[in-house]
């Protein structure tokens, strides 16, 4: 990896932050994760943490295709 190329755990899209925060929640309540309503997710165990990751992973690759499969040549 180059040297300053390093993201880290941000957003990349400028204003992006707060629409992925609101997607985590939305799909943390699909796959029925109770009691993170107050933000606090340091009494869910990482398997479940794991699994709203890859949800939203799955989501966003499901949107991505819809998106590329709609642009015509």
């Amino acid at each position: 990896m180059a040297r300053g190329s390093h993201t880290g755990n941000r957003a990349l899209v400028q204003g992006a932050a707060r629409a992925l925060d609101q997607f985590k929640y939305e799909v943390a309540r699909e796959i029925g994760l109770q009691g993170i309503e107050d933000g606090y997710w340091g009494d869910v165990p990482s398997r479940q943490c794991g699994a709203v990751g890859g949800h939203m992973v799955r989501k966003m690759i499901e949107m991505a295709e819809q998106q590329l499969a709609g642009r015509t040549r």
